[in-house]
């Protein structure tokens, strides 16, 4: 059975929905430097953990190493960020689905990092969201995608990341589009909400990033 994984990085708590609303029994918990420690004052067992650990106290180092000897240690001078690692190791699982928390706010640097990781060529055919308590981020290859009315998060923006993206149809919209080429910079598909229970949008080239928000 394919794996679901959680990624919690140690961006602000503020950022950080209530970790709780999606534990279950069949999630593996991966805690990305501080992140980790959000894991275990949420009482949530991390699985394994990734990182410098250059954010945390020697305390919690002792703490964290009682908790799980399963700890992927690294130098802080290395090529990848420890988002990066904890990632590609989520996705060589060949998991169902990906959830990453705690990498947004903060340091913008950071945040654009752990977007574009989801651009990388390994991420294709594995589902994988961004969530924060307003936002959840997710990028997609051309396809065709159904997608759901849910009560938060009713903002529905589409952003292209490559420098064209090309026949963009959006059905079930308050704004629907058919067959619309955009180009990197364009604001057109923001602010978008669904009017169907359901609805949903395709595209034949590049790669578009969706947000689904709140105010």
């Amino acid at each position: 059975m394919q794996p679901i994984i959680h990624i919690v990085a140690g961006g602000p708590r503020t950022y950080i929905p209530d970790l709780s609303n999606y534990h279950s029994s069949e999630v593996i918990w991966v805690g990305v430097d501080f992140g980790v420690m959000y894991l275990i004052q949420n009482n949530i067992h991390p699985s394994l953990a990734f990182g410098d650990f250059d954010s945390v106290t020697k305390d919690q180092w002792e703490q964290l190493k009682q908790i799980t000897n399963n700890i992927k240690k690294y130098k802080p001078e290395k090529d990848e960020t420890d988002m990066e690692l904890a990632f590609l190791w989520a996705i060589n699982q060949n998991p169902r689905i990906i959830r990453i928390f705690g990498a947004t706010g903060g340091r913008m640097d950071h945040f654009m990092a752990n977007v574009m990781i989801l651009t990388r060529e390994e991420s294709i055919g594995c589902t994988i969201e961004i969530i924060d308590k307003q936002n959840i981020i997710s990028v997609f290859s051309p396809g065709r995608y159904t997608i759901n009315k849910i009560d938060k998060r009713s903002y529905i923006s589409f952003i292209p990341l490559s420098k064209h993206v090309e026949g963009i149809t959006l059905l079930g919209f308050k704004y629907p589009l058919e067959n619309k080429h955009i180009q990197m910079g364009s604001t057109l598909c923001i602010s978008n909400e669904l009017i169907e229970e359901t609805g949903t949008f395709s595209f034949t080239s590049g790669i578009l990033m969706m947000i689904r928000s709140e105010d």
